[in-house]
């Protein structure tokens, strides 16, 4: 099986590696209490990454049974790396969970729509769910009018980065700074022994990343219907100047020095060991990746949140993805119980309980939303709604996303050209 980007396996499962202490990258409402004959004990299910996400999880159902007296959600965390699986053949079998952890969109063995169709999971016909659903997630939980889902929170799909390194060093970057002035930096990185970026190249994960965050601003800030088009054929991958200019910047970086040595062949570890050794400045990865890394340095680093920046001339647009989320069995004796813990997850006190354990920005959040610390710099975007949803939620397969990673391995080792990348995703399209 092929697991993309926006899986949350392939997406944090490398924060599971042990994570040194000494890390110095350095330097509103209630459902109610729900009422009726049917069983008032729920399973919920989740695959987590480290002991964070489990606390998260955990605390998510503990919090629901706080305020609904009474009834009892009991937690299974199976094991991650074989989760998307797992819960497909449980769910296919018709043994799945009363509620369980699930992705949005399509075009995954764990995505909800497709289970949506074959009524396999459980419309939620709760009126709030409606209400607090976001517009841009809509889609990805919803089919033929009805919602089968609810996103556990917000992420951001950027740069992981110590501000308070980057600046002891003279490298200024922002939310504001484009990618030009960021390459233009990376020599002055590279002269105080360190690089701007950690990349994690022979890994199409964080390829994939890296790649469709340049192409938020250069694709998709234009153009936010550019994958509804592209399934109408009226555009392609090849013929959209914007994948080009996306795919050469990222050239451009790795021929400046923004990446470290190796880059090409490093995993994921070279992530955790450039943190914590100081070498790199930053890295790309979903943002709550920063609340996990700063829990287990001790608080001996501080991390922030950051877009990768657009090239000169281009706006600079948020990745946002909310295609984590839960969903609910077909076959639950219980549900409007479980109705209601999902309502419960999507309401502005579930979003703050969960957003504050895991580090995730909430769903709904708004102008007057507080968010965390490592936020800050890009409240202000949010607020403007200079964001864009994450693009391979709406891909139809898995494929595109794994070419345009091990693409960018292949245009970095000089294998492919930019070109060749792109008609392959246009084949993988179909």
């Amino acid at each position: 099986m092929k697991i993309t980007r926006r899986s949350r396996t392939a997406r944090l499962a490398w924060l599971a590696i042990p994570v040194s202490a000494g890390l110095v990258l350095a330097g509103c409402s209630s459902s109610g209490t729900s009422s009726g004959k049917e069983p008032q004990t729920i399973t919920f299910a989740y695959g987590a990454a480290n002991d964070q996400d489990k606390v998260a999880y955990n605390s998510l159902a503990s919090s629901f049974e706080a305020e609904n007296k009474g009834v009892t959600v009991t937690t299974q965390n199976l094991p991650i790396q074989s989760y998307p699986t797992t819960i497909a053949t449980r769910v296919q079998g018709g043994n799945a969970p009363d509620t369980f952890y699930a992705e949005g969109g399509t075009g995954q063995s764990n995505s909800i729509l497709p289970w949506a169709k074959s009524g396999l999971v459980l419309p939620l016909d709760d009126a709030s769910i409606a209400k607090n659903m976001p517009e841009s997630a809509k889609s990805l939980y919803t089919y033929n009018g009805k919602i089968y889902g609810v996103p556990l929170g917000t992420q951001l799909n950027g740069v992981i980065y110590n501000d308070e390194l980057a600046q002891s060093i003279g490298v200024k970057i922002d939310a504001t700074t484009s990618l030009d002035d960021i390459i233009a930096q990376c020599g002055k990185a590279r002269a105080a022994g360190k690089t701007i970026y950690g990349l994690a190249g022979s890994t199409y994960q964080n390829n994939g990343i890296l790649a469709v965050a340049i192409a938020t601003s250069t694709v998709y800030g234009p153009d936010k219907d550019w994958n509804g088009k592209r399934s109408e054929n009226k555009v392609t991958f090849a013929g959209t100047k914007g994948w080009t200019t996306a795919l050469e910047s990222i050239k451009k970086m790795y021929d400046s020095g923004c990446f470290q040595d190796g880059a090409t062949s490093a995993g994921f570890d070279a992530l955790t060991n450039g943190a914590s050794s100081g070498k790199i400045l930053g890295f790309f990865a979903p943002s709550a990746a920063a609340a996990t890394i700063m829990q287990a340095a001790g608080g001996h680093v501080k991390l922030i949140a950051l877009p990768v920046g657009a090239p000169d001339g281009t706006k600079t647009y948020l990745s946002l993805s909310a295609d984590q989320g839960v969903t609910a069995s077909a076959k639950t004796k219980s549900p409007k119980l479980a109705t209601d813990f999902l309502s419960y997850i999507i309401s502005d006190k579930g979003q703050e309980h969960y957003s504050k354990q895991v580090g995730s920005i909430p769903v709904n959040v708004n102008a007057d939303s507080t968010l965390l610390p490592q936020y800050d710099g890009i409240k202000d975007q949010i607020a403007k709604g200079d964001t864009r949803g994450y693009a391979p939620t709406e891909w139809p397969n898995a494929k595109v996303y794994t070419d345009l990673g091990n693409g960018v391995q292949g245009i970095l080792t000089g294998q492919m050209t930019v070109k060749q990348v792109l008609q392959q995703l246009d084949s993988d399209w179909g």
